[in-house]
């Protein structure tokens, strides 16, 4: 990020109140219509959705090391696996729903090393999609479709493991 944006960026967030804390904007995320939104900004929220999600849904295996924890969540949370939990879970998608995934997954950014260019689009369209959710309050389905991903990435690892054995 350039200097000068991250200074305004700083000066945005950190406004002094009349008291010397920090000015609150309570309630300005609802009053963004996520459909106008920045792909890349609803990519960001559900990518920190997703990852907590996924965080809090291996405690209920393991506790004791946050090493392995730490390693074994970013590997299911990888634009390879969240390509494959798309796929799967695309036709429980509403018309709406897809759309915000297809608007992000077309949006222009560089894909890393470790996918393919489509992988990294699409998980880009995923995580799109839990930020519209997550933005929009409908936690309900959040939910569901963040399990349903879950479901289908440890599903496929599993027989990942068992092939290689």
């Amino acid at each position: 990020m350039k200097f000068d944006r991250f200074q305004d960026l700083v000066q945005r967030m950190l406004t002094a109140d009349d008291q010397g804390g920090i000015v609150e904007r309570h309630g300005k995320l609802t009053e963004y219509d996520v459909r106008q939104m920045n792909s890349l900004v609803l990519a960001y929220i559900g990518d920190a959705y997703f990852h907590l999600f996924i965080r809090t849904r291996l405690l209920a295996f393991d506790q004791s090391n946050v090493r392995a924890l730490h390693a074994f969540s970013a590997q299911i949370v990888s634009a390879v696996w969240q390509h494959r939990a798309y796929l799967a879970i695309e036709p429980m998608l509403t018309e709406d729903e897809k759309a915000i995934y297809r608007r992000a997954r077309n949006t222009k950014s560089h894909a890393p090393r470790s996918s393919t260019v489509a992988e990294y689009h699409s998980s880009t369209g995923f995580e799109a999609l839990l930020g519209s959710l997550y933005l929009r309050h409908k936690d309900a389905r959040l939910h569901e479709l963040a399990e349903a991903s879950f479901q289908v990435i440890a599903k496929a690892m599993r027989k990942e493991i068992q092939e290689e054995t």
